[in-house]
């Protein structure tokens, strides 16, 4: 047994920032990998076998067919699979340094469902440029996820191609991210990177179509305006985004947990005083989570591309209260008013428990994630690769997502045809 099967991913080069182009096809933009990625980050579902030889699967795929590639992974997942993997891996531990990701990781690459996606986010969850994530749907329902397994080996050379002209030009590369080391064979992917890849070059016209799907940023705020929690301590405690922050790709959930009374929550839209909420809780959410717990809770279903930040209340008293759709650029704050019966409402970001409650007088700031900074000049969000569809087809998969999985206004009492 080797004793490098495991080896800390500091000993990576550091990450390449891709950049996105708009695209004349449609509303997806088209990335374009300045040289080719290198450190691929794969998370896959707990507990679910096939979906392990998937990933050892997919893993001897990619370095076999793309030497320079290094296989990045969680480091309960690399004590799982490195004995049956030929080649080292790559892993560190988040709790010590959860910064190391952001530095390193070219693309992520998630096998499993629509949890297993909002994990891999949550991971970059103070991250300001996440890298591509290019899921595979291996698991319950797969809303989010664009892929199917069978179809790994032209989605992945679709993504590392992504970006090399037919003259495989790339740009020479100053500093860390210069080269490999030398023991990861660099040497044997040619002068520019691409040029050792067999087949076709996408072409600088052809890169991967990427959603870039927006996030919230959220912080949890004292009476006297301290942030609380260690994910949230980099948020501002002022009115306005800053430039750091935790960000969530789903939903920000404020709920009365185990309390039997309904909670109490003043809600402030854009600053002003909206209302009083009695309510269950209160779930503020993304277009990409208005198919989760906020369509439960009666919330409207907002496609991804649609900038917007939705308010649903769960099991509201008054029957006027109604789930509210509005501009994403909308700063929302929820205070925990003094009529609150309870001690402390439950706070969670992406169905993860924050583990710190919220008491009376404290608030939660939501604030939207601007992501276009002018033409071709696109950083934050999560950039999704999709399947390339041309030209009205560009929503087909959203559709068939809400037709297929979600059984869209399907009748009662009908079969399925």
């Amino acid at each position: 047994m080797r004793r490098d099967e495991i080896r800390d991913i500091e000993s990576l080069p550091q990450r390449l920032l891709p950049g996105y182009q708009e695209s004349h096809e449609g509303d997806l933009l088209s990335l374009q990998w300045p040289a080719p990625p290198r450190n691929i980050f794969i998370v896959k579902k707990d507990f679910a076998p096939s979906v392990t030889e998937a990933l050892v699967e997919f893993s001897n795929h990619v370095t076999s067919t793309y030497p320079s590639t290094a296989i990045v992974l969680e480091p309960k997942t690399a004590e799982e699979v490195h004995s049956s993997l030929p080649f080292p891996v790559y892993s560190t531990r988040l709790d010590k340094k959860p910064s190391a990701l952001h530095d390193k990781v070219d693309l992520t690459v998630t096998l499993g469902g629509d949890g297993t996606i909002l994990r891999a986010s949550s991971l970059f969850a103070t991250c300001n440029n996440v890298p591509p994530v290019l899921s595979f749907g291996m698991g319950t329902l797969g809303f989010l996820s664009e892929w199917k397994f069978a179809e790994y080996k032209r989605a992945f050379r679709e993504v590392y191609m992504s970006g090399a002209g037919v003259g495989d030009r790339a740009p020479v590369l100053e500093g860390p991210q210069a080269t490999l080391a030398e023991d990861e064979g660099e040497t044997r992917m040619g002068p520019t990177g691409w040029s050792s890849v067999r087949g076709k070059s996408m072409g600088t016209t052809r890169g991967a179509r990427i959603l870039m799907r927006n996030r919230l940023k959220v912080g949890l705020f004292t009476t006297d305006g301290k942030p609380v929690g260690k994910r949230l301590e980099s948020v501002p405690s002022q009115g306005t985004p800053g430039s750091q922050g935790t960000y969530v790709m789903n939903e920000v959930l404020i709920h009365r947990g185990k309390e039997p009374h309904l909670a109490v929550v003043e809600v402030f839209v854009g600053g002003r005083f909206l209302t009083e909420a009695v309510a269950d809780g209160i779930i503020i959410s993304t277009p990409t989570g208005s198919t989760a717990y906020s369509l439960s809770s009666g919330g409207s279903i907002v496609h991804p591309l649609v900038p917007s930040v939705l308010l649903t209340p769960i099991c509201a008293r008054s029957l006027s209260f109604r789930p509210l759709v509005l501009p994403s650029s909308t700063p929302i704050t929820l205070r925990l008013s003094e009529k609150n019966r309870g001690r402390e409402l439950e706070v969670s970001i992406d169905g993860v428990n924050l583990g710190q409650g919220m008491a009376v007088g404290m608030e939660a700031r939501v604030w939207n994630e601007v992501m276009r900074h002018g033409k071709n000049n696109w950083s934050g969000g999560v950039p999704s690769v999709m399947r390339r569809i041309m030209g009205e087809e560009a929503h087909e998969g959203w559709v068939g997502g809400l037709n297929g999985l979600l059984k869209f206004n399907y009748p009662f009492g009908e079969e399925q045809p």
